[in-house]
């Protein structure tokens, strides 16, 4: 095995927890489902570390990564969502607030170019929140009792930072797809070779 490919192994081995993790919240084993999460987390640290480290970049982590994050969090949050620790209506905007941004990716690249997405301030926050209300739903029902009071706080900053990091996404995007349109006269982009 090439060296170059153990950020990659590590991450599809990410995607794959995602099946047991899922399957252990919805049963409500949820100090399995915790140390499986943090597994999950040191394994996204560590195959980013390498990366940086040794200048191991691929093609294919470029897109693997992402979309094993998303993946686990799409499913944790499905899990969560039917084991009735979260909203319906918040499972579907995390969602939607995806599939937009995957579709706008998809269209960018089909009329303007490739695409290079430097991670926004606010998608940030929104991931960090987003994993914060997943831990501490877990941690009310399953460990700690912890005062609802804290999870509805945290509902609204998802909410809130979700909803802003998908218009933020869409308007950065959008304006740099519209300047590169004006300045092509409105001529696709052509195909690589």
């Amino acid at each position: 095995m090439n060296l170059r490919q153990l950020p990659n192994l590590i991450t599809l081995a990410r995607m794959f927890l995602t099946i047991p993790i899922v399957w252990f919240i919805y049963r409500g084993d949820y100090w399995a489902a915790l140390v499986l999460l943090a597994i999950a987390g040191f394994s996204d640290a560590l195959d980013g570390y390498l990366v940086r480290r040794y200048g191991w970049t691929t093609r294919l982590g470029a897109w693997l990564d992402p979309a094993a994050d998303k993946i686990l969090m799409l499913g944790i949050y499905l899990a969560v969502t039917l084991s009735g620790l979260l909203p319906i209506w918040l499972l579907f905007l995390v969602a939607g607030r995806d599939i937009w941004l995957s579709l706008g990716s998809l269209a960018y690249r089909h009329w303007v170019g490739p695409l290079h997405v430097e991670p926004l301030m606010i998608s940030k926050i929104n991931t960090f929140f987003q994993i914060l209300l997943v831990l501490g739903a877990i941690l009310k029902v399953g460990i700690l009792d912890l005062d609802p009071f804290w999870i509805q706080v945290l509902v609204a900053i998802v909410t809130f930072t979700t909803v802003a990091s998908g218009l933020a996404y869409t308007a950065v995007w959008g304006h740099r797809a519209w300047r590169h349109l004006q300045a092509s006269g409105g001529k696709r982009a052509s195909p690589p070779a």
